[in-house]
């Protein structure tokens, strides 16, 4: 497949499994909204590479096969810091991560979290209406793009993972800001041409 072919073709995996998470609050109105869903999703997987691409849609055909729920996974991690009592009620559901892939996670948490401050910093106006940065600020409802980060992160198999890391430090190397570059993204589909331009857009 092409590589928009395998963007859409992951952002649909995606959007069915996160279609059967079951919020203890009952179903979210963004389960319903597959245009944003699309589009923030797929601002990220732009900036991927088809290997990237190829790599975690095996992840997705895999869980699938076993019975798992990445999206369900993802967020059930998360609780580790916004519930930690609920996720201790839940954390054997979740393969455990081997001692390399938590260490290579917090090392990619790390650059990106300083990508995101950096890019807030730049563009208060779009930061102020998105998640809050830190882990530190997660409250029950409210979970910051560390602590989503960490717990996408870990939805992924060692072999994305690795592809992933990699991905990372090569635009660390060549001073590329991947928090601007998925933004960049997202408000060109929502047809803004510079970040001076944007008003009025909540990004999650």
């Amino acid at each position: 497949m092409q590589k928009q072919e395998l963007i859409d073709t992951l952002v649909e995996m995606e959007f069915q499994a996160f279609d059967k998470t079951r919020n203890k609050g009952g179903r979210a109105a963004c389960q319903n909204d597959w245009d944003t869903f699309y589009i923030m999703r797929a601002s990220q997987y732009l900036t991927w590479n088809e290997e990237m691409l190829e790599s975690y849609i095996q992840d997705f055909y895999e869980a699938e096969q076993s019975g798992r729920n990445l999206i369900t996974e993802k967020y059930g991690r998360m609780m580790e810091s916004t519930v930690p009592e609920e996720y201790e009620q839940i954390r054997d559901c979740f393969p455990e991560l081997s001692g390399w892939q938590k260490q290579v996670i917090e090392q990619i948490t790390a650059i990106q979290v300083a990508w995101i401050e950096e890019f807030s910093a730049k563009y208060p106006n779009i930061s102020s209406r998105a998640r809050k940065i830190h882990t530190a600020e997660d409250e029950p409802d409210d979970t910051s793009y560390e602590t989503y980060l960490r717990g996408e992160l870990g939805t992924y198999s060692e072999d994305t993972l690795a592809k992933y890391a990699a991905f990372i430090v090569e635009l660390k190397k060549e001073h590329k800001n991947l928090a601007e570059m998925i933004m960049r993204n997202t408000i060109e589909f929502y047809g803004y041409s510079s970040f001076e331009e944007v008003k009025g857009l909540e990004f999650s």
